[in-house]
């Protein structure tokens, strides 16, 4: 009987195991739907404030129905992000091409002439040695042939037909995004139901439930890790605008770019520490050169984003980190550590996220196991 009872056990293990095998196949080859899907999701949970908020508005005593609800809610977030593209991209933009057009054409007129002179002698040089090429032979001639020859018109077609596919593709993305982000934002309760379609009935109230406790917390902490950028990119701007006097354009495309690359754990403060302060400094010191006040312009600029880091370190990210997903830094830390080494910059992107739901899913299923019970129970 016991021997049977094992045998059972075993079969169920490997019938289980046969399973998932089954679904990570399967998630791979439609792993372009389920990134449609997870967006979509994340989208979700970011409108999750705003439907609260628009189902409270009363129209002659009358609330908004929901799917106008849903509607209004996409339209406020794709307008927010269109509106940050349009204003922000072509600032940054100009950015470069003020750099560009501050540097002095006649900084580069050495460089040209000397590079011009070193063509010339590896032309004599091949012409003396292969007299097979032809005393008019011109390498820079030989590389432009070259060049001609490799962009032909089956590569120019080809290189149409791939940026076509890209933005067919893009454009299906996004699509594909926003619709079913409004099915996610008009019923909250439809991801649980596909998700409680899937799994044995004598577990599925604790899968709705574990599912309704990690919907509260990255709800929490992806708007939470929204208002940190803007934050953070608000910070910068004044600082460099009022304090270092960069411009108002400069500023804000570099508090821009300050604050989604802080969206990096402990990484990301320090490159947009360091690209930022490259961008004020070029931009202060192309066209006049370096003065009396460049280091101490420097020494400015470190210390209105090491201020901004430190309103980040004890207001921003207690708030967000440690109220929104219920783990201690250590944790964090930990976490962030291994999904960095793991995967780098995108394992550290997704880390927190992946380890709120994974906490969520051992609060409810593996209590029993001692460790998980004095992780949770601290």
């Amino acid at each position: 009987m016991e021997r049977e009872r094992s045998v059972d056990k075993l079969a169920r293990y490997i019938l289980y195991g046969f399973a998932f095998a089954l679904i990570l196949v399967i998630g791979w080859y439609f792993k372009s739907v389920l990134v449609y899907i997870v967006v979509a999701a994340v989208v979700s949970l970011v409108a999750k404030p705003v439907m609260h908020g628009l189902s409270k508005v009363e129209i002659k005593g009358k609330v908004l129905p929901v799917w106008l609800s849903a509607v209004i809610t996409l339209v406020l977030l794709l307008t927010l992000f269109l509106v940050v593209f349009v204003q922000v991209i072509p600032i940054v933009a100009g950015i470069v091409q003020n750099i560009s057009d501050n540097l002095s054409a006649s900084d580069y007129a050495l460089p040209v002439a000397s590079f011009t002179v070193f063509v010339d002698s590896i032309n004599t040089w091949l012409i003396d040695h292969f007299p097979q090429f032809g005393s008019d032979f011109r390498i820079e001639s030989a590389v432009g042939k070259f060049i001609r020859n490799a962009f032909d018109l089956t590569s120019i077609t080809s290189l149409v037909e791939y940026v076509a596919s890209f933005f067919v593709s893009i454009g299906v993305g996004i699509f594909s995004v926003v619709f079913i982000s409004f099915f996610f934002i008009k019923d909250p309760m439809l991801f649980r139901r596909i998700i409680g379609a899937l799994v044995p009935d004598k577990i599925e109230c604790r899968v709705m439930d574990a599912i309704g406790d990690i919907e509260h917390l990255l709800s929490r902490y992806f708007v939470g890790l929204m208002i940190e950028v803007l934050g953070v990119a608000t910070l910068n701007f004044l600082g460099l605008w009022l304090v270092a006097r960069i411009g108002f354009n400069a500023a804000i495309g570099i508090a821009f770019i300050t604050g989604i690359l802080n969206i990096i754990p402990y990484v990301g403060p320090l490159f947009g520490t360091i690209i930022g302060t490259l961008l004020a400094v070029v931009l202060k010191f192309s066209v006049a050169g370096v003065g009396t006040g460049f280091f101490g312009f420097i020494l400015l600029l470190i210390l209105v984003f090491i201020v901004t880091q430190l309103v980040d370190n004890f207001v921003f990210q207690p708030l967000i980190y440690s109220t929104s997903i219920k783990a201690s830094p250590l944790e964090i830390f930990i976490v962030l550590l291994i999904a960095g080494n793991l995967a780098g910059v995108l394992g550290m992107l997704v880390a927190i996220p992946a380890y709120t739901v994974l906490r969520v899913i051992a609060t409810h299923f593996f209590t029993n196991v001692k460790a998980i019970r004095r992780l949770i129970d601290k």
